[in-house]
Formats: structure tokens, C-alpha cells, sequence
């Protein structure tokens, strides 16, 4: 029924797309309406592979130190079969089940029943009922913004634990980690199937969702804009943010505890994975309210690639570096600490202050000041699905002058320094930066092509006022 209506919906934006026999600028929110070839085959290969990756370099740090050799080696010289190394793996456990419910259904409560007080006495910060962006049907969504309350709440608990009660080992979730992972991908493939079923039965907005009439493409990149159970229970930025973000510090914590409970003492490696990672988490809470104007809420849909990729990948692959401390305690030099340390900080602050300068520039509507001085931008237009036309601006001033991306990169100077915490002895832990960069170099072309699709000229006038992507005089 739902397809049906919306395959309607397609070919009257199709007509309305072109006028006299001339294109007009309409607003392309999301994925694509059809599929090319290289699309699919990049999704089929994700979602056949992209497990794969997760179990295999977490099984390289549980049987063989870390190291993504050694089972190749062992598997081509015939010293060990699959069945060996799956026959070692850790099964799922009645425990690990029983954890993983709890931490879920503890987020639930959280995020559906204790609203948000925290921006009730913190200065500066955004919580509560918060409006997100229009979405391609007209709709502008409500969201319950407390995600900065649930860290504290969670980590408050964690450390009474840790310190008092001692219900539970704070090595907790490192002894469990394998146990837990077949857990989070029940959860990632439920929650993604689940998402498809209801887009295409029974939808929060009809008007919102996509079909490609591609199976592999629809169920991994969603159907629907915003799914949601009730008022508001929102499945983009629950799984966005929580477990997954939340569990993130708690990870590394757990990763700390173990290594003080093997080594007698954490290192000054493992601190810093924890300092420039937690500035990162709680910089994400602190900032959920703009959170809702980003990619990832303004245009992904939601699919397996965000339902597993937040049950799964990011909780197992941004904790690398952690994990990898465990195996593999390295003690820096107070200058590579310094260096280090410096590195993730200078790559928070261009991240952080490059999204200021836009989220301002935003809400004052360009009445502002950026780097004292009154910001230039480009002027430009597009149109709804429905044909409304809406009018926005482009920022030229500050970092956003240096390059059309430039909060990525000091995003990659921080995915740079948690690497570097665990030296070269292996090439394990810098996975993260080698990822981040086709991520973000793939979401510049990605967001690029959404605008020039979005604002058509005014785009190519925006391109030519700011030349670079990243790095400026460079890319």
C-alpha cells in the first residue's frame, strides 16, 4: 500500500521536476530514488563483508595479540583451519544476553521516560523538545534531546559501582566482549529488518519514505526518512546516539580496568585513548541539539547501515585502539604524549569551532560575527517535493572560507591521534584513521553531489568561492 502510494509520489516529482522542458533546482534529500551498478555492488559487498571485517579484527586481537597477519599466515600454510578459529571463538552466553538487555532497555528508559533537566541549570547547553529540519514531505520532527543526561546518569552509575557497590567487575564488558558482540548483532539485523517491514506496512510518513524496488539497496540504506514507534521514540537518533555513543567511554573504561587488573597500573597511552575520545563523546551530547541539522538525521535514511553500523561497527571498530592497549600496554615518551595530545586537541578545536561557526551563521542568519567581521556568503534557493520554495545561505567566512569540509578535517587530525597512542608495532589500531578517511573523503563527494543536485548554480557559485575540500591549496 504504502509502495504503491509512493511509487505515485515518484513519478509526479518527476513531472514537477521539469517545467516547459527545463530542469528546475529541487531539493534531493537522502539516497537515490534508482540504483546504479556500482552502488549496489559496494552495498552487497557491505553487507556481506563488512561482519566479516568486525569479527575478524576482533578475533585477531582475542587468538593471535592483535596481529592481522598471523591468521592469514596460519590459514595459507595449513597450520590452522577456519574450523580451528571459529571453534575457538567465545559463543554467545545466557550472561552476555542478559547484559546486553539490561544496557538497551536501560538506554529506552532513559531516553523515553527522564526528560531532560540538565539544561535546566548547565549555561549554554541545548536540551529538551528541540525542532529538527524540515524533511523532504514538509514535516518538521520533535525531539527529545537528552543524551547528555543519560551519559552522566550512566557513567555516574558506573562509577558508584566501580568505587562502592561493586555489583559487577568494571572489566565487565572486556570480559564479555565477544559474547556481546553476537548479542549486538541480533540487535543491528533486528532493528534493520524491523525498519524495513514497517516502511513498507505501515510508515510514520509515506510521503518521506523511498523505494528503489531494490531489495539489497532498500534494506541497506532504509526506506524510511524518520521511522519512529509513538510520539517519540525516533530510531535515527536513538541508535545514533545511543548504546552505542554512550557505551563508547564506558568501553574504554572497561579496557582501562583490565588493564590495571593485568599490568598493575594503566599507561599514559590508555589515559590519553580515553581523554581525546571522551572529549569527543561529550562533545557529540553536549552538541545533540545541532546533531539533528547534520547528514545523518537531515538526509540518511534508515537502514542496515545505520542500524547495524551503530549496534555493531561503531561500538566494536572506534574502540580499537583501547583494545589494542590491552594486549599491548605502550608507555609514550612525555614528547610523544605532549605531541599527541596536542594533535587531538588542535583537531577537536577546528572541529568544534568550524561547526560554531556554521551553527551561528544558522541561527542568527548570517546577523553575526565570524572572526570579527560580518560573514559573507552565497545566496541561493531550491524547492521542496511539494514545490515550496525555500530560500537558504551558504557560508563563505572562517574556517568555512579555508575549505567546503573543513570540520572533517580536523575530525581526521583527532581519528589521527587516538592512532598514534598505540605506536607501530602494528597496523591494527590505525584502522581507524585509514576508515575515517574514505568515510569522510566519500561523505564530502557524497554531500556534494546531494547540494549540487540541491542548489544546481548557486552550487558551482559556492565551489568557486572556496576551491578546496579539505585541506586548503591541496584537496
Amino acid at each position: 500500500m504504502a509502495a504503491h502510494q509512493e511509487k505515485k509520489l515518484s513519478e509526479e516529482r518527476n513531472r514537477k521536476s521539469t517545467q516547459n522542458g527545463t530542469p528546475t533546482s529541487q531539493v534531493q534529500w537522502g539516497r537515490a530514488w534508482e540504483v546504479d551498478w556500482f552502488s549496489l555492488a559496494s552495498v552487497l559487498f557491505l553487507l556481506m563483508f563488512a561482519p566479516l571485517i568486525v569479527y575478524y579484527f576482533i578475533m585477531c586481537c582475542d587468538q593471535y595479540q592483535c596481529s592481522l597477519v598471523d591468521p592469514l599466515v596460519d590459514l595459507l600454510t595449513g597450520n590452522k583451519y577456519l574450523s580451528d578459529i571459529w571453534n575457538k571463538t567465545p559463543r554467545l552466553t545466557y550472561r552476555a544476553a542478559g547484559i546486553y538487555t539490561f544496557w538497551v532497555a536501560f538506554q529506552v528508559v532513559l531516553y523515553l521516560f527522564i526528560p531532560d533537566f540538565c539544561h535546566k541549570f548547565i549555561p549554554g547547553y541545548v536540551g529538551g523538545v528541540q525542532e529538527g529540519a524540515v524533511t523532504p514531505a514538509g514535516v518538521v520532527n520533535k525531539y527529545q534531546i537528552n543524551g547528555l543526561q543519560a551519559w552522566i546518569i550512566t557513567h555516574v552509575l558506573w562509577f558508584a559501582n566501580a568505587y562502592y557497590f561493586h555489583w559487577f567487575s568494571p572489566t565487565i564488558i572486556f570480559d564479555n566482549w565477544i559474547p556481546l558482540l553476537w548479542c549486538a548483532n541480533i540487535l543491528g539485523y533486528a532493528v534493520s529488518t524491523f525498519a524495513m517491514i514497517k516502511g513498507y506496512f505501515f510508515p510514520t510518513n509515506a510521503a518521506d519514505c523511498k523505494f528503489t524496488g531494490n531489495f539489497f539497496y532498500d534494506y541497506m540504506m532504509g526506506i524510511e526518512f524518520n521511522p519512529r514507534i509513538g510520539k517519540w521514540f525516533d530510531f535515527k537518533l536513538f541508535f545514533n546516539g545511543r548504546p552505542g555513543i554512550v557505551a563508547w567511554t564506558l568501553i574504554n573504561l572497561s579496557y582501562a580496568a583490565k588493564q590495571q587488573e593485568l599490568y598493575g597500573q594503566v599507561t599514559n597511552s590508555m589515559i590519553l585513548v580515553n581523554v581525546l575520545q571522551g572529549i569527543y563523546v561529550l562533545d557529540f551530547f553536549w552538541n545533540e541539539a545541532w546533531y539533528l541539522k547534520t547528514i545523518d538525521i537531515c538526509h540518511d535514511h534508515f537502514g542496515w547501515y545505520l542500524g547495524w553500523g551503530d549496534c555493531v561497527w561503531l561500538p566494536y571498530l572506534y574502540t580499537l585502539q583501547g583494545l589494542y592497549l590491552v594486549y599491548h600496554p605502550v608507555h609514550l615518551g612525555s614528547a610523544s604524549t605532549i605531541g599527541i595530545l596536542m594533535l587531538g586537541l588542535i583537531g577537536y578545536y577546528i572541529f568544534r569551532v568550524t561547526n560554531h561557526q556554521k551553527d551561528l551563521f544558522r541561527r542568527t542568519n548570517g546577523n553575526c560575527k565570524i572572526w570579527g567581521k560580518k560573514p559573507e556568503y552565497i545566496e541561493c534557493s531550491y524547492m521542496s517535493v511539494d514545490g515550496t520554495k525555500y530560500y537558504s545561505k551558504l557560508l563563505t567566512s572562517g574556517f568555512w572560507g579555508w575549505a567546503r569540509h573543513f570540520n572533517y578535517t580536523g575530525d581526521l587530525m583527532g581519528s589521527l591521534a587516538y592512532c598514534l597512542t598505540c605506536g607501530f608495532e602494528h597496523i591494527l589500531p590505525y584502522f581507524y584513521i585509514v576508515y575515517m578517511t574514505i568515510l569522510l573523503t566519500h561523505r564530502c563527494f557524497r554531500d556534494e553531489h546531494r547540494c549540487f543536485s540541491k542548489y544546481g548554480k548557486d552550487w558551482k557559485r559556492y565551489t568557486a568561492a572556496v576551491p578546496y575540500r579539505l585541506i586548503p591549496g591541496i584537496f
